[in-house]
């Protein structure tokens, strides 16, 4: 169960790495890349931040480059807006639960379909 401290800290690192994406990557190349969720360790010294990217996957990959590469910048971006003992070492992870929870729409979906179909074709 996470404290309210931890809690708070995972929405500020939130803030401060969407902050430092819109300010230090450029959407072009890379898409649109948005902020999901942040995780946190028990101790706050390490950070997994969960990304989505909009765009085909070369621009994903792109992406990923573009933000290992800039992520000495985003990790002091982030030392400045967010005062804690210990800055937490940012990792950049690609998050899919959006794409996941459309395919399971579209089924859901098709589904429904069949059974219109199958229930206005009995008389």
């Amino acid at each position: 169960m996470a404290t309210h401290r931890h809690e708070r800290v995972r929405e500020l690192l939130k803030r401060a790495v969407c902050e430092a994406l819109r300010r230090e990557v450029p959407v072009g190349d890379a898409g649109l890349i948005c902020v999901n969720d942040v995780e946190l360790g028990g101790d706050l010294k390490n950070a997994r931040i969960f990304i989505s990217i909009l765009g085909d996957a070369a621009q994903q990959r792109a992406a990923m480059a573009l933000l290992r590469k800039a992520r000495p910048l985003i990790q002091e971006h982030v030392a400045k807006e967010v005062i804690l003992k210990f800055t937490p070492r940012l990792r950049f992870s690609i998050d899919d639960s959006v794409e996941r929870g459309n395919h399971v729409l579209r089924l859901i979906e098709e589904l429904e379909k069949e059974q219109q179909e199958k229930g206005s074709s009995v008389p």
